[in-house]
């Protein structure tokens, strides 16, 4: 990200205020979300949690869906390709199926397990980028994705498709202010560090630990002021190369490789 991140683009214990806490940690998502592609549709189709309402599917993939023993919830409706290709926009690529289904939850922050890795995302709005980091974060095992009920993408469309299936296997955290968010993670334990790239310290240079909370920002923007001050360390990604930028998709994998190497 600039400046903020790196000068690269980056950057579910009860507790008394949970009743109250559940009151910004929620938001009423779409009420029907659309999938399509191979990937995306088939682990929705093996999530069991994911509920249905229609399944399309052109004559192929139904064939390829029997031909590889994948159990279908519901009885799909055979259509043709441009059938399909006219519910999308023209770039998008459905590979002969689409689904229409039910949102998945969104847990509660306190329901989290003050284990592992979260990502916090700070209003970043491009959905191909948040699918993107949602595919990376399922490839590092993180334990959840955070994110705010504004200014954010919701979890559908480009996003599903971006995400490659991830979307059935990280747990998205939807709160409502992103400071009281981070709060939360702090009183858990967590140790919330934010991707800046005018930040003094390098990410790979400082101790870490589980839980870890890594907070990135906006593509354009960075952290906001105040989602760098509650953070309890800014970190750079120090990049050794003359480009000293990075995509934040690109940024949140390698901040989580170096979380890794570090034993976080």
């Amino acid at each position: 990200m600039p400046n903020r991140h790196t000068k690269a683009r980056s950057q579910r214990g009860q507790h008394g205020g949970r009743a109250a806490r559940r009151e910004w940690s929620r938001r009423k998502p779409s009420e029907t979300v659309m999938l399509y592609g191979w990937h995306t549709v088939t682990a929705a189709l093996a999530n069991p949690a994911r509920h249905f309402r229609k399944l399309l599917a052109t004559e192929n993939a139904l064939r390829r869906l029997a031909d590889e023993g994948i159990t279908l919830p519901l009885p799909a409706e055979m259509v043709r390709p441009d059938a399909l290709a006219a519910r999308l926009t023209s770039d998008a690529v459905h590979q002969g199926l689409l689904a229409e289904a039910d949102p998945l939850p969104s847990p509660d922050i306190e329901e989290l397990p003050a284990t592992g890795i979260v990502l916090v995302l700070d209003q970043i709005t491009d959905p191909h980028n948040v699918g993107a980091i949602l595919r990376t974060a399922a490839a590092f095992a993180v334990a959840a994705v955070v994110t705010t009920a504004r200014h954010s993408p919701e979890a559908t469309g480009v996003l599903a498709k971006s995400a490659s299936g991830a979307l059935e296997l990280v747990p998205i955290v939807i709160v409502q202010n992103l400071a009281r968010g981070l709060a939360a993670l702090k009183e858990r334990g967590f140790l919330v560090v934010g991707l800046d790239g005018s930040a003094p310290d390098d990410l790979a240079a400082i101790k870490l630990r589980a839980p870890l909370a890594l907070v990135l920002g906006a593509e354009g923007k960075g952290l906001r002021q105040l989602t760098g001050a509650t953070c309890d360390r800014l970190a750079r990604l120090n990049l050794p190369g003359a480009i000293k930028s990075l995509n934040v998709s690109n940024a949140a994998a390698l901040a989580l490789y170096i979380a890794a190497r570090t034993n976080a």
